[in-house]
This record gives C-alpha cells, structure tokens and sequence, in this order.
C-alpha cells in the first residue's frame, strides 16, 4: 500500500496557524497602550489619545511636542510628512486585557480581506490583464524572442532586475507594486534555464535589500528620522555604502544558485515541482508553439511595460497608490483588448479568468491583515514594545545597538508595515540611544535593518502571496534564503557596530 506523500502546508494554513498564534498571545502578553499623538490637519491642532479611549486638545505648537518629550520639528507634523498618530514616550500604561477568542479569530480574515479591498483590486485588475496579454500569444513570443536575445548571458536577467528592484525599493518603498510582475518574468527565467525561485529572489529580495538599506524611501528613512528627531541624511553615507554591497552580494548569491541548477536541474530545490510550474508558465513553449512575434504583439507588449513606468512616475512624484495605480492598470487592460483585436466577448471572458487565476493570491494577502488585527485589537503591540524599550536601557553602546537590531528584528513581525513601525516606535526608541551617547540616526538604521531583515521570511508580509503566485511552498523558501538572510544579519550587524563606532 503506498502511502501518501506529505507535503509542507499551504500559504493559508501557515497564516492560519500564526493567526492563532497572535490570539493566544492576547491572553498571555498584558495588555497596554501609549498615549497617541495626531495632527489634525483640518482643524489645524493636535489630539492626544489616551490609553483610556479619551482625547484632549492642545496646540500644534513645538512648546506642546517639547512638553510632551516628542523631541520632533513641529514642521514635520505640519507639512504632512508625520500623518500617522505618534506614540508619547513615557505615557504607557496597562488596560483591560481584550483576549482575541474563537470568534475574534474566525471574522479576522473577512476583517483583513476588507481593509486590504484596495490591494486585492489592484491584484485581481493586473490578472485580468495578464489573462488577456497570455491569450493573445504576447507573452510567449516575447519571452520567445528575449530568451534567443539573451543566449550565454542569461546572468544579466538576475543582475539588471535585481539592481533596478533595489533602486525602486531604496527610493520610494517598491514593496507591494511588484506582485504584478511575477507572471510575467517567472516565464522569462524559467524559458532562460532557471527556476521560479531564481525570479521570485531577484524581484522579492531587489525589493526587500532596497528597503532594508533605504535611502530617500519616504515611508521608511524620511518617516522614521521625522519621528526620531534627526535627519535622513544623517547616517545617509552609511546606508548607500550598505546598499551597493549588500546588493551586490545578493546578486552573486542568487547567480551562484542559478548557475548550478543550469547545469544540473535537479539540484533545484523546487525541482520536484518542474513540471507543474512549467505547464503553468510555459505551456505553450512545451508544446512548441511559439506565436510570431508580430506588430501588435510587440505593441502590446509596449503598452503594458509602459504602464509599469508611468506607475512608478506616480508613486514616487505624484503620491499615488492603490487606488490610482489600479485604475490605471484597468485602462491599459481595456487597451490590450482593442489593440489584440479580440472580440468583446472573448476579451471580458480572458480578462475574468485571468483575474480568478490571482484569487487565491488576493485571499492571502487579506488573511495576512489577519494576523495584524487581531494583535491591534489585543492592544499588545504597544505591550511588546515597552518591554523592548525596558530592556536596552543602560547597556554599553555597542552590546545596545545589536540588542535593538534584534528587538527591531521581533518588532518587524508584529508589524510589518514599515512606515507604522517607525511611527510607534521611533520616539520611543530613538531617547534611549541618548542614554548611551549614540546619535539617532544609528537607531534609525537599526530599525530599517532589523524589519528589513524579518521581511525576507515573515509571513505576516509579502512574502506568502508572492509564493501563492508561483504555487513554491513556504519550506522552500526558508530552505533557499536562510543563508542569505544569516549573510545579510552579519553584515547588517557589522554595519551597525562600524556606525557606533564612528559616531
């Protein structure tokens, strides 16, 4: 009798099992929360919000942020570059424990998938698209023709997407935007000989070494220095320095990998998945059918690339997001319609299956707001980083910046968003490295390091709906990026002591 092969679970059942996780920490962390500080733009005044629910008014005067000990520039409040409500040093206190049960945990997902309605739009428009480019015969003639392009050089598809990803994501934040460019490059290296996880690393780990090392990034070294009290360009030479080496290093990893598993296969650590990922990517390449790379194919190809582009000129110059970035993704569908010559019929119908094929990659990413809401609703988050704050006071500068690094590390998966853990965290944190004589901006870098680093594998980030694209399981993963993520913490480390030490 054969027995059955057991597999690693999926991308829902891990969230899942870290979502009761996250509940059962709400019955055993004390509840607590900071006093939260918010510009109300409109009324022009601030608002204070205590941990009891009531909320008093004071004056958006830097007398007022100095009284409060939010050592920040009032201007930064003023000229929006400080949206978010500011956690008050020195103002938590403990509250009545909210414990998450059964049903908090069973409406958590339907809860996720509705406040992350705009990025599940935005994934479900960039399938329909993808459904209509696929059935028109573009993708594989043009993956067709860049695969003969790049013949004996195949390397540079690693190197050119890499650097371009870590520019995007060092810049301004390129995280969530490149979901839509999975099922279009997976094909182009895969047809150039390598596997999927060759694609997934080069988008996935661009953007997370881009982040990790930001430079100008609006919604992480520009939020995080406001909140902290400093600039971004101090410590701004440091990070740029980290950036091109770490980059450079993960390229040589992601090649390194990629070259051996071109010259054997089988050394792949997905290669048991071959042929299933291989028929959903590059059916019509197995069965030999390459459409002729015409006029209008190559038109839309440009069309669609172009889209990507303008996108990008949208976030980072005209603060788009969600909601401008979908639209315009729908328009550039309708005109992939028109420009393939498809009947409206056969367009609507291609375009709906290719936004079902991106479900369950849409349903993932509002289970993973899951796991977030229930620790908000738990009010622990503040908790865990009070005792985190309590635990560095007094330390030699150099054993004190390596324990906030990992404190960063644990705070970045409880809250993932970047910009959010700089604003609750930065004016609590960034005091204490006066404490010990260390400029803030090595706290700065601390936190960009520490929640750059837990991006690479937590599953409360972007890293499960990128494998649900791909259909690679989490294990494999882990398995591929573990010694990049050791690599990378090492000299994150290095880094950080190096700044002490020039400080």
């Amino acid at each position: 009798m054969n027995k059955k092969k057991r597999s690693f679970p999926t991308a829902f059942t891990v969230l899942f099992i870290v979502l009761i996780f996250a509940a059962a920490l709400t019955y055993i962390v004390p509840a607590g929360s900071y006093a939260k500080l918010k510009y109300e733009s409109d009324k022009k005044i601030f608002t204070v919000t205590k941990p009891d629910g009531s909320v008093e008014e004071a004056k958006p005067t830097q007398e007022t942020l100095n009284k409060l000990g939010v050592k920040v520039d009032i201007q930064r409040f003023v000229d929006g570059s400080i949206s978010k409500p500011v956690a008050i040093p020195g103002t938590y206190e403990k509250v009545k424990q909210n414990p998450q049960g059964p049903i908090d945990v069973i409406q958590a997902p339907v809860k996720g998938i509705q406040e992350t309605i705009d990025i599940i739009a935005f994934l479900l428009i960039i399938g329909g698209c993808i459904g209509v480019l696929n059935n028109s015969g573009a993708f594989d003639a043009g993956i067709d023709s860049l695969s003969r392009a790049t013949k004996g050089k195949e390397f540079l598809l690693i190197v050119i997407i890499t650097v371009l990803i870590s520019l995007g994501g060092t810049t301004f934040g390129l995280a969530e935007e490149t979901i839509a460019l999975y099922p279009i490059l997976v094909p182009v290296f895969m047809a150039a000989g390598y596997d999927a996880l060759v694609c997934i690393a080069a988008l996935y780990m661009g953007s997370s070494i881009g982040t990790m090392f930001s430079t100008v990034n609006p919604f992480s070294s520009v939020i995080a220095s406001n909140a902290a009290g400093t600039t971004f360009t101090a410590g701004l030479g440091m990070r740029t320095a980290g950036l091109i080496i770490a980059t450079i290093f993960t390229i040589i990893y992601i090649v390194k990998y990629g070259k051996k598993i071109k010259k054997d296969p089988t050394k792949s650590l997905i290669y048991d998945q071959k042929e299933e990922i291989e028929g959903k990517f590059l059916k019509s390449h197995e069965q030999k059918v390459i459409p002729e790379f015409t006029f209008r194919r190559k038109l839309m190809l440009l069309v669609f690339g172009s889209a990507f582009a303008v996108m990008i000129w949208g976030v980072s110059t005209k603060e788009w997001w969600f909601t401008e970035m979908t639209t315009l993704f729908l328009v550039v569908g309708i005109a992939l319609g028109v420009i393939s010559g498809m009947g409206e019929k056969e367009f609507v119908n291609k375009f709906v299956t290719g936004a079902a094929d991106l479900i369950s990659v849409a349903l993932v990413v509002g289970v993973a707001r899951a796991i977030n809401l229930v620790m908000e609703n738990g009010l622990i988050s503040d908790s865990i980083l009070h005792f985190s704050s309590n635990a560095v006071q007094g330390m030699n500068p150099y054993v004190f910046i390596l324990v906030m690094l990992l404190l960063f590390i644990i705070l970045g998966f409880f809250i993932p968003s970047s910009s959010g853990l700089a604003v609750l965290s930065m004016p609590i944190m960034a005091p204490l490295a006066d404490a010990v004589g260390l400029p803030r901006d090595v706290i700065v870098s601390a936190y960009q390091y520490g929640q750059g680093l837990i991006a690479f594998i937590t599953p409360t980030g972007l890293i499960l709906a990128t494998l649900a694209l791909v259909d690679v399981t989490y294990d494999k993963w882990l398995k591929f990026i573990m010694p990049l993520m050791g690599y990378t913490a090492a000299f994150a480390a290095v880094m950080l002591l190096i700044q002490v030490a020039f400080k």
